[in-house]
Protein backbone atom coordinates (compact mmCIF):
# COMPACT_ATOMS: atom_id res chain seq x y z
CA UNK A 1 0.00 0.00 0.00
CA UNK A 2 1.37 3.31 -0.90
CA UNK A 3 1.09 6.01 1.44
CA UNK A 4 -0.46 9.36 0.01
CA UNK A 5 0.66 12.69 0.27
CA UNK A 6 -0.92 15.55 1.51
CA UNK A 7 -2.58 18.31 -0.79
CA UNK A 8 -0.72 21.22 -1.93
CA UNK A 9 -1.32 23.82 -0.34
CA UNK A 10 -4.95 26.00 -1.45
CA UNK A 11 -4.82 29.80 -3.07
CA UNK A 12 -5.78 32.22 -0.06
CA UNK A 13 -8.80 33.41 -1.57
CA UNK A 14 -11.53 31.62 -4.30
CA UNK A 15 -10.65 30.90 -7.79
CA UNK A 16 -12.22 33.33 -10.33
CA UNK A 17 -13.67 35.62 -7.87
CA UNK A 18 -17.05 34.05 -8.30
CA UNK A 19 -20.10 35.12 -6.36
CA UNK A 20 -20.86 33.66 -2.84
CA UNK A 21 -23.39 30.78 -3.34
CA UNK A 22 -23.67 30.85 0.73
CA UNK A 23 -24.00 33.59 2.89
CA UNK A 24 -25.01 34.18 6.41
CA UNK A 25 -25.33 37.47 8.05
CA UNK A 26 -25.96 37.49 12.11
CA UNK A 27 -26.79 33.74 12.24
CA UNK A 28 -27.68 32.79 16.12
CA UNK A 29 -28.49 29.39 16.51
CA UNK A 30 -29.87 29.19 20.87
CA UNK A 31 -31.40 26.33 22.29
CA UNK A 32 -34.01 26.73 25.55
CA UNK A 33 -33.17 25.04 29.13
CA UNK A 34 -36.16 23.75 30.70
CA UNK A 35 -36.92 23.52 34.16
CA UNK A 36 -39.09 22.40 36.68
CA UNK A 37 -42.50 20.88 36.68
CA UNK A 38 -43.60 22.74 34.11
CA UNK A 39 -40.52 22.87 31.58
CA UNK A 40 -40.28 26.76 32.09
CA UNK A 41 -37.30 27.69 30.26
CA UNK A 42 -34.93 29.50 32.52
CA UNK A 43 -32.23 30.57 29.99
CA UNK A 44 -30.45 29.63 26.50
CA UNK A 45 -27.71 27.94 25.32
CA UNK A 46 -26.26 30.53 22.63
CA UNK A 47 -24.48 27.62 20.36
CA UNK A 48 -24.13 30.02 17.57
CA UNK A 49 -24.18 34.12 18.30
CA UNK A 50 -24.28 36.49 15.50
CA UNK A 51 -22.41 34.47 13.12
CA UNK A 52 -21.51 36.03 9.33
CA UNK A 53 -19.75 34.70 6.48
CA UNK A 54 -19.56 33.96 3.04
CA UNK A 55 -18.72 30.93 0.82
CA UNK A 56 -17.68 31.28 -3.19
CA UNK A 57 -17.89 29.16 -5.67
CA UNK A 58 -14.73 26.26 -5.51
CA UNK A 59 -13.50 28.13 -2.18
CA UNK A 60 -13.28 25.99 1.20
CA UNK A 61 -13.65 27.89 4.57
CA UNK A 62 -12.43 26.45 7.61
CA UNK A 63 -14.30 26.89 10.71
CA UNK A 64 -11.75 26.21 14.06
CA UNK A 65 -11.92 26.33 17.41
CA UNK A 66 -12.05 24.21 21.01
CA UNK A 67 -14.77 21.60 21.23
CA UNK A 68 -18.23 23.45 22.18
CA UNK A 69 -17.87 26.63 20.15
CA UNK A 70 -20.65 25.86 18.25
CA UNK A 71 -18.61 24.67 14.94
CA UNK A 72 -20.97 22.14 14.21
CA UNK A 73 -24.22 24.29 14.80
CA UNK A 74 -23.19 26.79 12.40
CA UNK A 75 -22.88 23.60 9.76
CA UNK A 76 -26.37 22.09 11.08
CA UNK A 77 -27.99 25.43 11.06
CA UNK A 78 -26.74 26.44 7.06
CA UNK A 79 -28.39 23.16 5.77
CA UNK A 80 -31.83 23.99 7.95
CA UNK A 81 -31.27 20.81 9.79
CA UNK A 82 -31.54 22.94 12.57
CA UNK A 83 -33.40 25.93 12.61
CA UNK A 84 -31.74 29.53 13.46
CA UNK A 85 -33.12 31.96 16.23
CA UNK A 86 -32.27 35.02 14.33
CA UNK A 87 -30.15 36.19 11.46
CA UNK A 88 -30.38 35.48 7.56
CA UNK A 89 -29.28 32.79 4.82
CA UNK A 90 -28.78 33.31 1.30
CA UNK A 91 -28.05 30.31 -1.25
CA UNK A 92 -27.09 32.16 -4.25
CA UNK A 93 -29.55 34.79 -4.69
CA UNK A 94 -32.36 33.38 -2.82
CA UNK A 95 -32.50 33.89 1.03
CA UNK A 96 -33.78 29.91 2.62
CA UNK A 97 -34.15 31.28 6.19
CA UNK A 98 -38.19 31.12 6.39
CA UNK A 99 -38.93 28.18 4.20
CA UNK A 100 -41.01 25.97 4.66
CA UNK A 101 -40.53 22.21 4.57
CA UNK A 102 -41.85 22.34 0.74
CA UNK A 103 -40.09 25.61 -0.23
CA UNK A 104 -37.15 24.20 0.86
CA UNK A 105 -36.76 21.02 -1.01
CA UNK A 106 -35.74 22.12 -4.38
CA UNK A 107 -32.51 23.94 -2.29
CA UNK A 108 -31.82 20.98 -0.28
CA UNK A 109 -30.54 19.31 -3.50
CA UNK A 110 -27.79 22.26 -3.87
CA UNK A 111 -26.73 21.78 -0.10
CA UNK A 112 -25.38 18.46 1.33
CA UNK A 113 -22.64 17.08 4.15
CA UNK A 114 -20.34 14.75 4.76
CA UNK A 115 -20.29 13.25 7.93
CA UNK A 116 -17.38 12.74 10.71
CA UNK A 117 -17.80 8.97 11.28
CA UNK A 118 -18.05 6.68 8.32
CA UNK A 119 -18.95 3.96 10.31
CA UNK A 120 -22.08 5.55 11.46
CA UNK A 121 -23.77 7.54 8.49
CA UNK A 122 -24.08 4.54 6.81
CA UNK A 123 -26.82 2.45 7.19
CA UNK A 124 -25.28 -1.16 7.80
CA UNK A 125 -28.76 -3.10 5.89
CA UNK A 126 -28.67 -1.45 2.87
CA UNK A 127 -25.67 -2.26 -0.32
CA UNK A 128 -23.43 0.47 -0.90
CA UNK A 129 -25.65 1.00 -4.46
CA UNK A 130 -28.71 1.56 -2.43
CA UNK A 131 -27.02 4.42 -0.17
CA UNK A 132 -25.56 5.97 -3.10
CA UNK A 133 -28.99 5.76 -4.72
CA UNK A 134 -30.95 6.85 -1.97
CA UNK A 135 -30.80 10.57 -2.81
CA UNK A 136 -31.84 10.12 -6.50
CA UNK A 137 -34.55 8.07 -5.43
CA UNK A 138 -35.83 11.13 -3.24
CA UNK A 139 -35.78 13.47 -6.02
CA UNK A 140 -36.71 11.02 -9.08
CA UNK A 141 -33.67 11.40 -10.45
CA UNK A 142 -31.78 8.39 -12.81
CA UNK A 143 -34.53 6.24 -13.28
CA UNK A 144 -34.21 2.66 -14.70
CA UNK A 145 -32.02 2.17 -17.34
CA UNK A 146 -30.85 5.36 -16.38
CA UNK A 147 -29.60 4.21 -12.56
CA UNK A 148 -26.66 1.96 -13.03
CA UNK A 149 -24.59 4.10 -15.08
CA UNK A 150 -25.12 7.49 -13.01
CA UNK A 151 -24.47 4.81 -9.59
CA UNK A 152 -21.21 3.78 -11.32
CA UNK A 153 -20.18 6.92 -12.69
CA UNK A 154 -20.39 8.24 -8.71
CA UNK A 155 -18.28 5.29 -7.75
CA UNK A 156 -15.65 6.20 -10.65
CA UNK A 157 -15.61 9.80 -8.83
CA UNK A 158 -14.33 8.63 -5.57
CA UNK A 159 -12.06 5.99 -6.37
CA UNK A 160 -14.58 2.55 -5.97
CA UNK A 161 -15.02 -0.11 -8.07
CA UNK A 162 -18.59 -0.63 -9.72
CA UNK A 163 -18.29 -4.13 -8.19
CA UNK A 164 -18.63 -1.90 -5.01
CA UNK A 165 -22.51 -1.43 -5.63
CA UNK A 166 -23.12 -4.78 -4.35
CA UNK A 167 -21.18 -4.55 -1.17
CA UNK A 168 -22.46 -3.56 2.24
CA UNK A 169 -21.08 -0.70 4.82
CA UNK A 170 -19.20 -3.83 6.98
CA UNK A 171 -17.17 -4.83 3.91
CA UNK A 172 -15.23 -1.39 3.22
CA UNK A 173 -12.47 -0.14 5.09
CA UNK A 174 -13.17 3.53 7.03
CA UNK A 175 -11.67 4.77 3.95
CA UNK A 176 -13.57 3.44 1.46
CA UNK A 177 -17.02 3.94 3.77
CA UNK A 178 -15.82 7.95 3.67
CA UNK A 179 -15.85 7.51 0.17
CA UNK A 180 -19.05 6.38 -0.21
CA UNK A 181 -20.27 8.68 1.56
CA UNK A 182 -18.95 11.82 -0.36
CA UNK A 183 -20.42 9.80 -3.58
CA UNK A 184 -23.92 9.51 -1.43
CA UNK A 185 -23.18 13.64 -1.24
CA UNK A 186 -22.11 13.94 -4.80
CA UNK A 187 -25.58 12.62 -6.19
CA UNK A 188 -27.45 15.23 -6.41
CA UNK A 189 -24.50 17.71 -8.12
CA UNK A 190 -24.79 19.79 -4.90
CA UNK A 191 -22.97 23.12 -4.72
CA UNK A 192 -21.71 23.39 -1.62
CA UNK A 193 -20.87 20.67 0.82
CA UNK A 194 -20.61 20.95 4.61
CA UNK A 195 -17.58 18.52 5.92
CA UNK A 196 -17.68 18.26 9.34
CA UNK A 197 -14.44 16.78 10.69
CA UNK A 198 -14.56 14.42 7.76
CA UNK A 199 -10.90 12.75 8.54
CA UNK A 200 -11.03 13.04 12.14
CA UNK A 201 -11.70 9.25 12.49
CA UNK A 202 -9.29 7.99 9.89
CA UNK A 203 -6.04 6.86 9.78
CA UNK A 204 -3.54 9.58 8.71
CA UNK A 205 -2.33 8.18 5.67
CA UNK A 206 -6.02 7.34 4.71
CA UNK A 207 -6.43 10.92 6.40
CA UNK A 208 -4.31 12.35 2.69
CA UNK A 209 -6.15 10.29 0.27
CA UNK A 210 -9.51 11.71 1.13
CA UNK A 211 -8.07 15.51 1.58
CA UNK A 212 -6.65 14.98 -2.11
CA UNK A 213 -10.03 13.65 -3.25
CA UNK A 214 -12.00 16.23 -1.85
CA UNK A 215 -9.84 18.76 -3.31
CA UNK A 216 -9.45 17.04 -6.57
CA UNK A 217 -13.67 17.12 -6.73
CA UNK A 218 -13.21 20.89 -5.73
CA UNK A 219 -10.67 21.61 -8.78
CA UNK A 220 -13.15 19.32 -11.32
CA UNK A 221 -16.66 20.67 -10.17
CA UNK A 222 -16.23 24.37 -8.42
CA UNK A 223 -18.22 22.93 -5.10
CA UNK A 224 -18.02 25.17 -1.85
CA UNK A 225 -16.91 23.41 1.10
CA UNK A 226 -17.49 24.61 4.66
CA UNK A 227 -14.55 22.49 6.45
CA UNK A 228 -15.18 22.28 10.32
CA UNK A 229 -12.52 20.89 12.02
CA UNK A 230 -9.91 21.18 15.23
CA UNK A 231 -7.10 19.97 12.87
CA UNK A 232 -4.79 23.04 12.20
CA UNK A 233 -2.62 20.79 10.16
CA UNK A 234 -5.84 19.59 7.89
CA UNK A 235 -7.13 22.86 8.14
CA UNK A 236 -3.74 24.51 6.63
CA UNK A 237 -3.60 22.11 3.40
CA UNK A 238 -7.67 22.74 2.41
CA UNK A 239 -8.15 26.15 3.27
CA UNK A 240 -8.57 29.13 1.28
CA UNK A 241 -9.69 31.26 4.06
CA UNK A 242 -9.88 30.45 8.36
CA UNK A 243 -12.72 31.55 10.46
CA UNK A 244 -11.92 30.85 14.36
CA UNK A 245 -14.76 30.76 16.21
CA UNK A 246 -14.68 31.05 20.63
CA UNK A 247 -18.21 30.52 21.87
CA UNK A 248 -20.53 31.15 19.31
CA UNK A 249 -18.40 33.82 17.50
CA UNK A 250 -16.10 34.47 15.25
CA UNK A 251 -13.18 36.27 16.77
CA UNK A 252 -10.92 36.12 13.67
CA UNK A 253 -11.42 35.41 9.67
CA UNK A 254 -8.88 36.09 7.36
CA UNK A 255 -6.97 34.46 4.14
CA UNK A 256 -5.34 30.92 5.32
CA UNK A 257 -1.81 32.47 4.56
CA UNK A 258 -2.41 35.37 7.34
CA UNK A 259 -4.15 33.33 10.10
CA UNK A 260 -0.68 30.78 10.06
CA UNK A 261 1.87 33.53 9.46
CA UNK A 262 0.22 36.56 11.24
CA UNK A 263 -2.69 35.48 13.84
CA UNK A 264 -3.70 38.32 15.50
CA UNK A 265 -6.75 37.09 18.06
CA UNK A 266 -4.99 36.67 21.51
CA UNK A 267 -7.13 33.24 21.17
CA UNK A 268 -5.79 32.74 17.56
CA UNK A 269 -2.30 33.16 18.52
CA UNK A 270 -3.04 30.40 21.61
CA UNK A 271 -4.49 27.89 19.39
CA UNK A 272 -1.54 27.90 17.04
CA UNK A 273 1.22 27.86 19.40
CA UNK A 274 -0.70 24.90 21.02
CA UNK A 275 -0.55 22.79 17.62
CA UNK A 276 2.76 20.53 17.18
CA UNK A 277 5.28 21.36 15.04
CA UNK A 278 7.32 19.24 12.88
CA UNK A 279 10.49 20.46 12.76
CA UNK A 280 11.90 19.74 16.64
CA UNK A 281 14.17 22.67 16.73
CA UNK A 282 11.65 25.16 15.70
CA UNK A 283 10.44 26.26 19.21
CA UNK A 284 7.28 28.35 19.00
CA UNK A 285 6.03 31.34 22.12
CA UNK A 286 3.17 30.51 24.01
CA UNK A 287 0.48 31.99 24.89
CA UNK A 288 -0.70 30.77 28.20
CA UNK A 289 -4.56 30.63 28.73
CA UNK A 290 -5.77 29.71 31.87
CA UNK A 291 -9.18 28.54 32.94
CA UNK A 292 -12.18 26.57 31.34
CA UNK A 293 -14.17 27.79 28.22
CA UNK A 294 -17.25 30.06 30.37
CA UNK A 295 -20.95 28.73 29.92
CA UNK A 296 -22.27 29.32 26.99
CA UNK A 297 -25.67 29.38 29.00
CA UNK A 298 -24.72 32.86 30.79
CA UNK A 299 -21.83 34.08 28.48
CA UNK A 300 -19.49 36.85 30.09
CA UNK A 301 -19.82 40.48 29.45
CA UNK A 302 -18.43 42.59 26.90
CA UNK A 303 -15.40 39.90 25.21
CA UNK A 304 -16.34 36.40 25.87
CA UNK A 305 -12.61 35.98 25.74
CA UNK A 306 -11.53 38.30 28.66
CA UNK A 307 -11.69 35.40 31.48
CA UNK A 308 -9.33 33.60 29.67
CA UNK A 309 -7.26 36.56 28.09
CA UNK A 310 -3.49 37.25 29.55
CA UNK A 311 -4.17 40.63 27.72
CA UNK A 312 -7.44 41.47 28.78
CA UNK A 313 -7.98 45.38 30.04
CA UNK A 314 -11.14 47.19 32.08
CA UNK A 315 -12.83 47.68 28.10
CA UNK A 316 -12.86 44.28 27.35
CA UNK A 317 -14.67 43.13 30.45
CA UNK A 318 -17.67 46.01 30.04
CA UNK A 319 -17.77 45.95 25.88
CA UNK A 320 -17.88 43.71 23.60
CA UNK A 321 -15.66 44.03 20.18
CA UNK A 322 -16.67 43.91 16.84
CA UNK A 323 -14.70 42.51 13.75
CA UNK A 324 -12.52 44.57 12.52
CA UNK A 325 -10.01 44.78 9.40
CA UNK A 326 -6.31 44.65 10.01
CA UNK A 327 -5.09 43.59 6.58
CA UNK A 328 -6.88 43.23 3.40
CA UNK A 329 -9.21 40.18 3.46
CA UNK A 330 -8.61 39.98 6.83
CA UNK A 331 -10.78 41.04 10.04
CA UNK A 332 -10.64 40.46 14.27
CA UNK A 333 -12.67 40.78 17.09
CA UNK A 334 -10.40 42.38 19.47
CA UNK A 335 -10.09 45.84 21.21
CA UNK A 336 -6.30 45.60 21.49
CA UNK A 337 -5.45 44.03 18.01
CA UNK A 338 -7.47 46.83 15.58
Amino acid sequence: MTTATMPAPANATAPGGAADVLRVEDLSTWFPVRQGLLQGVRGHVKAVDGVSFGIAAGETLCLVGESGCGKSTVGKTVLRLIEPTAGRIWLGDTEVTGLDEAAMRPHRRQLQMVFQDPYASLNPRLKAGQIIAEPLDNYGLAPGAERRPRLEALLNQVGLRPDALERYPFEFSGGQRQRLGIARALALNPRLIVADEPVSALDVSVQAQVLNLLKDLQDELGLAYLFISHDLGVVEHVAHRVAVMYLGRIVEMGPRERIFSAPTHPYTEALMAAAPVADPRLKRERLLIEGDVPSPIDPPAGCHFHTRCPLAQERCRREAPTLRPVAEGHVVSCHLRT
